[in-house]
């Protein structure tokens, strides 16, 4: 698609933004792919029709608060860049165009106020703990607040489990076969940090060395999704100073927290901690993904046969393109059996903050996902991020199904210890 962009005015990713510009040749292959799309089922909530308003938005053609309820409802699921024949790299394009804009961006009383709970809260356990604990609190008095709020506590579990603590250093078991550092997560610590038990437990049992830096903060995915370029920088650059070189990977547990790692390369072009930002990307890597390249020890078999339904999370299958791995950790568990779930591609409608800043849309793809995977009928759900089992959870208790939803080294976790 051919473009008027000044690329003067969008600093160091302008090139890479009017490059997918440039790549995408409006064919429409993303279509079916597009929660948004599907659900409302217009043009300027597909991802073509997104970039076509942030282009004229950039060449100055359209005033950007028209585009922005369009741009807003995008979950940056990514689905699209799986779909697309012509390489569209999306993420390069709609995140630095929030960034962008974010200037201009105009929000009520209410929408600042949800916001700024938003990022003051999630990214910082403690803080979050004491959010979550106020919020179980105050369902019952949820009429008396903003409907914008009512997303929030919804998605709250009824009980949260006590605060585990993380030691430093977890040594291998036998022979050492790697070293690793673990990103423990935000959110995820808070509410369900069995999985970082897990993950170590997992780990060292197959012989790799685990550090967890103590004083590692969020990965910046959320500030960057969110279009707040600063917020995310800080969040990267603090990392990129606390974890240690001498591992050989950074292993991440939660699907929206491995992509961010990721885009840590893209979020430093142009600047003085450039190649620093592309290393640590490059060592950067989903727990599932390591797993299934070192090569694990066989899990006992289980003592009955069940049936598992795998759900991709979008930031681990298109973002990082992990599909196949967390199916063959789950493939070696015998007596497991794997099942797939309908419109596999689409999101369920966590993705970050999306649930709480588009309550009705998230709703609905919860919805539709929780159907699809009751459909085949499963003893348990697994998954790989934190989002998307909170989202999972609250539908299945809407619907009154007790079906357990666990990560896939949780699953491998009771799989050695016989509790499954």
């Amino acid at each position: 698609m051919q473009h008027n962009i000044p690329l003067e005015r969008l600093g160091p990713l302008g090139t890479r933004m009017t490059e997918a510009v440039q790549a995408c040749v409006h064919c429409g292959f993303c279509l079916s792919t597009c929660p948004t799309y599907k659900v409302l089922g217009r043009e300027t909530d597909s991802p073509r029709g997104r970039i076509v308003l942030m282009k004229h938005v950039l060449e100055g053609k359209l005033e950007y608060e028209q585009a922005r309820p369009h741009i807003d409802t995008c979950l940056g699921c990514l689905a699209c860049e799986t779909a697309c024949p012509s390489g569209v790299a999306y993420r390069e394009l709609i995140h630095p165009f929030r960034a962008h804009t974010r200037p201009q961006t105009e929000l009520s009383f209410v929408d600042r106020c949800r916001h700024q709970l938003i990022m003051h809260t999630l990214p910082h356990p403690q803080r979050f703990r004491f959010a979550a604990h106020l919020g179980r609190w105050a369902k019952p008095f949820r009429r008396l607040l903003p409907r914008s709020f009512h997303a929030m506590l919804d998605l709250l579990p009824e009980t949260l489990p006590p605060a585990q603590s993380l030691h430093d250093f977890t040594p291998a078991q036998g022979k050492r076969r790697a070293r690793v550092a673990l990103l423990a997560g935000c959110a995820q610590q808070v509410l369900e940090p069995d999985i970082n038990h897990a993950t170590i437990a997992v780990l060292s049992r197959n012989g790799v060395e685990v550090v967890t830096p103590q004083n590692q903060g969020c990965c910046g995915a959320l500030a960057w999704h969110e279009g707040d370029e600063h917020g995310a920088r800080k969040c990267a650059l603090h990392n990129l100073n606390v974890f240690p070189d001498d591992v050989d990977a950074v292993v991440a547990n939660a699907a929206g927290c491995g992509s961010g790692l990721y885009d840590y390369a893209f979020l430093f072009i142009g600047t003085d901690v450039a190649q620093r930002a592309k290393e640590f990307s490059a060592r950067a890597i989903d727990i599932c993904a390591f797993l299934d390249q070192l090569g694990i020890l066989p899990p006992p078999a289980l003592p009955r046969k069940m049936k598992a339904a795998y759900h991709d999370a979008c930031h681990l299958s298109h973002a990082q393109s992990v599909r196949t791995a967390p199916r063959k950790l789950l493939q070696a568990i015998e007596n497991l059996e794997l099942l797939e779930i309908p419109d596999q591609e689409i999101c369920c409608g966590s993705a970050g903050a999306y649930n709480i800043n588009q309550p009705h849309i998230a709703d609905e793809l919860g919805r539709r996902k929780t159907l699809n995977i009751l459909a085949v009928k499963p003893d348990l759900i697994a998954l790989g991020n934190i989002g998307c089992m909170m989202q999972i959870r609250a539908h299945l208790r809407r619907e009154n199904k007790p079906i357990p939803v666990l990560h896939t080294v949780q699953i491998l976790h009771r799989a050695y210890t016989g509790k499954l």
